[in-house]
């Protein structure tokens, strides 16, 4: 199942190039269908594999390169589930919302994206470092693409500055994973789980890990291209972006530093933690003053990711070389980790939508071109409120209840941690809320927002699913927290457990 996963997409998004110019609107209905069975079978997959078990499900293995003893290994557990489903629902979200929007080069746009899709798919189920890799990488190309084509003025730089960024983060990782490659003679994550490793070398290998997925989160102080990635991005690949490609980043710290370097994660977390609190502060504070909006919601995601890396490494500092004192706290943060990146991709998903539903009507993202935008936009207002409450952490709503765990967590550790961590509740309220005033509210700004159409159904579609979704994991998150339970409890476990 996880091989059509991968596969049917992106065998998909070829043949949707076969359309060509002429055919543009048979090439969308032909992604979307394909999106949408991909959508089913992601679906599905949670009624074939048992999730309350920490092994993996769904597993895969075949020989790839003999010579080198890569195989073709795949398996999923909660974490990946969860993930997996989230990507499939949000490349079939984009595709729709991109329906009226482009209308150059269509079947090429539309087979992009699923391209990408296999790709991110694929990045969530590989159990073989070298094949992860081949899926970490590849994903690149079609959003350098994406950006480099359907982009804005500045596509080209954008698009560089991503793929320099990400490309140059991943090879410190590539040095790593064949250093550990040398020493075990396997390129399978459990072989690497199990490989015993010194203090430097387990050093070495955790900074080269941390600079390949702090680039993809992105950590301060490597975030700068996103902004200048989303800008210039058409929306469907800002929703992708932030929706999916950052988790990436978490995603690999939970895969491989967590297992493979535990005792250098310990003597470290200070670095991560520290950075990630700059972030939501710092990061934050720099979105107060944005004049564009998605330049805004990207320092935005910058800031909220900072409580999947505060998360996952608070972690390590609440759980002492072999002491299981406080590995409920560390369960509590790791959880709280993987909830934050199921929340953000609703929430920076949705937001980034409704910039692109009003850059469609108006050709602008500036907030001075806009103002009084409820008085004609009645519907679409309430969806930008719900988000921006959601982005702000109102209770009841998911942004409140992955920042909320990472918080509790960091107060075992220390107050002023968890203090710091809390400001983001202020910060990003003052930005958010504000936005809001600024383009929703108050009198009609000019003749052209007096000109503005409410959201058609279609629309109406995309943000009620963003809509659902954040409201559903608000209002009851046990759902999610108990499919990752088994995972997270499996990997806690192996943080607990010292390879010096």
């Amino acid at each position: 199942m996880l091989s059509i996963l991968i596969w049917l997409p992106i065998l998909g998004g070829f043949a949707t190039l076969a359309f060509g110019n002429e055919r543009a609107n048979a090439a969308r209905w032909f992604a979307l269908v394909v999106a949408l069975v991909t959508l089913g079978l992601s679906v599905m997959m949670f009624t074939h594999a048992d999730f309350g078990s920490a092994a993996m499900q769904l597993v895969e293995d075949h020989a790839w390169i003999p010579t080198y003893d890569i195989r073709y290994h795949l398996g999923a557990d909660g974490i990946s589930a969860a993930l997996i489903a989230l990507t499939t629902l949000t490349s079939t979200l984009v595709l729709i919302s991109a329906w009226t929007s482009i209308d150059k080069r269509v079947s090429q746009y539309y087979a992009a994206f699923l391209i990408l899709e296999g790709l991110m798919v694929g990045v969530f189920s590989a159990l073989d470092a070298m094949l992860f890799y081949v899926f970490f990488e590849g994903m690149l190309i079609p959003m350098f693409i994406i950006i480099g084509v359907w982009g804005g003025p500045r596509r080209v730089y954008a698009s560089v500055k991503f793929f320099l960024y990400t490309f140059l983060g991943s090879v410190f990782m590539l040095v790593g994973l064949i250093y550990l490659y040398l020493k075990g003679g396997s390129w399978q994550l459990a072989d690497m789980y199990a490989l015993q490793l010194n203090a430097a070398e387990q050093m070495w290998i955790f900074f080269g890990f941390l600079i390949a997925f702090a680039v993809k989160v992105p950590m301060f102080p490597v975030h700068t291209w996103l902004p200048d990635a989303h800008v210039e991005a058409p929306t469907a690949g800002s929703v992708i972006l932030a929706a999916i490609m950052l988790k990436i980043g978490g995603y690999g710290f939970l895969r491989f530093v967590l297992p493979i370097v535990p005792d250098a994660g310990h003597e470290w977390a200070w670095l991560v933690i520290a950075l990630s609190l700059i972030a939501i502060i710092y990061v934050g504070m720099v979105a107060l003053v944005q004049d564009d909006m998605k330049k805004l919601i990207a320092y935005s995601s910058v800031s909220h990711m900072g409580f999947v890396t505060l998360g996952t490494f608070i972690a390590f500092a609440l759980v002492h070389n072999g002491d299981a004192h406080g590995t409920d706290a560390a369960r509590l943060g790791l959880q709280g980790a993987m909830v934050q990146m199921i929340s953000h991709g609703f929430v920076s998903g949705a937001m980034f939508t409704c910039v692109g539903v009003l850059y469609d009507r108006m050709h602008s993202r500036m907030i001075k071109d806009y103002g009084g935008v409820a008085n004609v936009m009645p519907w679409f207002a309430a969806f930008v409120v719900l988000f921006a409450m959601a982005n702000s952490g109102l209770p009841g709503t998911s942004g409140f209840v992955g920042e909320f765990m990472v918080i509790v967590a960091s107060f075992q550790q220390h107050p002023l941690i968890a203090f710091g961590a809390a400001t983001t509740l202020i910060v990003g309220a003052g930005y958010t809320l504000w936005l809001v005033k600024r383009v929703i509210w108050g009198d009609v700004g000019n003749a052209h927002v007096a000109e503005l159409e409410d959201i058609n159904p279609r629309e109406a579609l995309v943000l009620g699913v963003f809509a659902a979704g954040v409201l559903v994991l608000g209002l009851w998150p046990k759902p999610l927290t108990d499919l990752m339970e088994p995972a997270i409890a499996n990997l806690a476990s192996q943080i607990v457990a010292s390879k010096l």
